[in-house]
């Protein structure tokens, strides 16, 4: 009977009547890709060191094999050192650091909830419009672009909408922004409400310690100061943070972000075996396991005080010509208000900050952006970061600007 069928399938189809197909080969992917070198100093992602990269081209294993769990189990340890944290539930998300803001907040908040998001820049934006998007009650608190908010200021805001969820950037890349974090965690825990905080462009840049400053859910990118490629997202949860996610009335809107699911897969739930939740980048785990490796080996208290004795050495460089920071405070102990990481350099007057930033990449192969969001049009940002952390660079940085500002047209007016 299924032998019957098959035949008259095939009789009543032949191949030879088959249509052709009406998309051909592309003529581009019959050409061996090139993909060029530039100094990528903007803000993000970073160049990639080669024991990176070589790292990232060992062999595909399974994504549920014994030896990628060994490998998360060591991811999950030096996210613990990075963050200074020994929270359980801490794992990286298959994702930039978008997919970790929306893990956040997507586990955390529920429908009706009071969200309070600090706006310093444009992540905090970011999260306001993520948190609304899922039902939640969203208010901001707002700082002037290049400055930021002082602890009375969150206190006034907490006290008057009690939010269940506090959002801090604490790195602002589009601004060049590094916000104080003293303090801030324990006035949230005082109003009984979760402190998350955005690093992706701080971590391992500047001092950071998740447990001592009372934050309960921190996350960041692995493309900037870690130097790995795109595509994970270190994230950890305080007990108290779990206690609100795993005590929901609702699912999270998300079942990729979903913590139960997430939890299993990163081995932080203590069950005995492990369910399929997703096919892990595997390969994209090497490469973030090796550059959480390299940032051991060197010592957080010593790359923080080289991104801070960098960023110095720039910002005294681009003031040595003329040039303007648009965040005002110098970079002093113990308070950095200047992000070490991205500098955001006023525009040029006179200038078209496009033009600069093509001339540069086009004269000297080195990338540096302007402004994001509230800070388009009026800053270029130089990211210097990890691996690109270095004096040489800094150099390299202010000669390029230097043949740009003689090279470029400057109107009269």
């Amino acid at each position: 009977q299924e032998g019957s069928i098959f035949w008259f399938y095939f009789a009543s189809h032949p191949v030879g009547n088959m249509p052709s197909l009406s998309v051909p080969p592309p003529k581009c992917l019959q050409k061996p890709l090139v993909v060029p070198h530039h100094h990528m100093f903007g803000p993000g992602p970073s160049n990639v060191p080669p024991r990176i990269l070589e790292a990232g081209a060992n062999p595909v294993i399974g994504h549920m094999h014994p030896e990628i769990f060994e490998i998360m189990s060591d991811i999950k340890s030096g996210i613990q050192y990075m963050f200074q944290t020994q929270n359980k539930m801490t794992l990286a998300v298959s994702g930039t650091g978008h997919t970790a803001m929306e893990c956040a907040i997507f586990n955390t908040v529920e429908p009706g909830d009071s969200v309070l998001a600090a706006v310093n820049g444009i992540w905090g934006e970011r999260a306001a419009e993520m948190a609304e998007r899922i039902g939640a009650k969203v208010n901001t608190i707002v700082a002037p672009p290049g400055g930021y908010l002082t602890n009375t200021d969150i206190e006034k805001a907490l006290s008057k909408h009690r939010p269940a969820l506090f959002f801090l950037a604490h790195g602002e890349s589009s601004t060049g922004v590094l916000h104080p974090l003293d303090g801030i965690g324990q006035l949230c825990h005082k109003y009984n409400c979760l402190f998350l905080v955005d690093s992706v462009a701080s971590i391992g840049g500047t001092p950071l310690y998740m447990d001592q400053q009372e934050i309960d859910i921190l996350y960041t990118g692995s493309q900037k100061v870690l130097n790995a490629p795109p595509g994970t997202a270190p994230i950890s949860f305080s007990e108290r943070a779990c206690q609100k996610v795993f005590n929901r009335r609702t699912k999270p809107v998300s079942f990729f972000l979903d913590l139960n699911w997430l939890a299993n897969y990163w081995g932080c739930d203590d069950k005995p075996t492990r369910v399929y939740h997703h096919t892990g980048p595997v390969t994209a785990f090497y490469s973030l396991r090796e550059s959480l490796a390299v940032l051991a080996e060197e010592g957080l208290e010593n790359s923080w005080e080289r991104h801070e004795t960098v960023a110095e050495y720039f910002h005294a460089g681009l003031e040595s010509m003329g040039l303007k920071l648009f965040v005002k405070e110098k970079v002093r102990k113990p308070t950095l208000t200047r992000l070490p990481t991205v500098t955001t350099i006023v525009a040029p007057y006179g200038y078209d900050w496009k033009e600069i930033m093509s001339y540069i990449m086009k004269t000297h192969n080195l990338e540096i952006s302007g402004g994001l969001g509230p800070s388009v049009g009026l800053v270029l940002r130089v990211g210097l970061m990890g691996c690109n952390s270095s004096k040489a660079n800094v150099d390299m940085v202010l000669a390029a600007l230097r043949d740009a500002l003689k090279h470029c047209h400057r109107s009269k007016v």
